[in-house]
């Protein structure tokens, strides 16, 4: 495993991590929590990634019975969760003083910690003041209930204004940042957040580096049976992440990973991974053996030559910097 730091922190984190959005607590149970962290632990894996949100808080509580029943010192994992969407009354959701101090302590009681390594604010909130959520994340790091807190999906403008309120009251900066990054969503990451990365030494902990499955290529065919596209409540997916053109392209790509000697998820992957202001991949799994094998993506890296690099780009067409 490679550990990379978490921008200009010095805490590090495993290249690869495992995180628990759509799977436990909902579609998939503690047994097959259990095998895909002990999979994942097995390979280096030390971040493990989860939110309030993630089936009403139940992902939470299954990370937190794998960790316990493992035996796992502490000090070897890293652990996030991220507060927004709390539950239905109206001081439930958001990122208010009340709800950031009283979600992270529920989170907190789910995972059976004294603390998370990592708190991401997980939206943008427009109803409260921003220095009020960096007050109140300054409290729950000097509490020592996190180590770091950042944030995921803010716009660029709104981590600076953050980042700014912070120095100019003494209180705890964010320092990494939590957004979707992938083959088919590229400039925000690439082109918008280039600041945080130069300005303010901000890493980043990216999810769906396989666009909820689409660059695995199992879409290429149509949607199989029994895959999240099937599921109610996923028509977004269907809609708007598999379309034609996008499955044609993955289909362009196969040949690229079969001349790696790859899986089209491993060179999906191993392409998130070749940026260098990526501190972290957050991986999903619902068997061990994905876990097994989306590893196998760290050797795929450097075989990614910046010729490469080029033709992957002429398929995708989207590289932010050259529009």
């Amino acid at each position: 495993m490679e550990y990379r730091r978490l921008g200009k922190a010095g805490i590090k984190v495993s290249a690869l991590s495992l995180g628990a959005w759509v799977t436990y607590g909902g579609q998939v149970g503690q047994e097959v929590a259990d095998q895909c962290m002990a999979a994942a632990f097995e390979h280096g894996v030390n971040f493990f990634d989860n939110a309030e949100a993630y089936a009403d808080g139940n992902a939470e509580i299954v990370m937190g019975n794998v960790i316990k029943k493992a035996g796992w010192r502490r000090e070897d994992l890293v652990v996030s969760t991220k507060i927004f969407w709390g539950g239905k009354g109206p001081n439930n959701s958001g990122l208010s003083h009340k709800h950031i101090i009283e979600g992270v302590n529920n989170a907190l009681k789910r995972l059976q910690m004294d603390y998370v390594d990592l708190v991401f604010c997980h939206r943008p909130d427009p109803n409260t003041p921003i220095e009020e959520t960096v007050r109140a994340m300054d409290q729950v790091i000097k509490s020592g209930k996190a180590y770091y807190w950042g944030t995921s999906e803010w716009s660029a403008a709104e981590i600076v204004r953050a980042d700014g309120l912070a120095r100019q009251y003494g209180l705890t900066p964010p320092t990494m940042e939590q957004p979707q990054y992938n083959m088919f969503e590229r400039a925000r990451f690439e082109k918008e957040y280039d600041i945080l990365y130069r300005e303010l030494g901000y890493g980043t902990t990216i999810w769906s580096p396989l666009a909820s499955g689409l660059l695995s290529g199992k879409y290429n065919n149509g949607i199989p049976e029994g895959s999240r596209a099937t599921l109610a409540g996923y028509d977004w997916l269907r809609e708007h992440v598999i379309t034609p053109q996008r499955v044609e392209k993955v289909k362009q790509l196969v040949p690229i990973a079969g001349d790696l000697g790859c899986s089209m998820a491993q060179l999906a992957l191993a392409w998130c991974l070749k940026n260098p202001n990526v501190s972290t991949v957050i991986t999903g799994a619902s068997r061990a053996e994905q876990v097994h094998e989306n590893m196998k993506a760290l050797d795929v890296v450097v075989k990614l030559t910046p010729e490469i690099m080029e033709t992957i780009d002429s398929v995708l067409g989207n590289n932010p910097n050259k529009a």
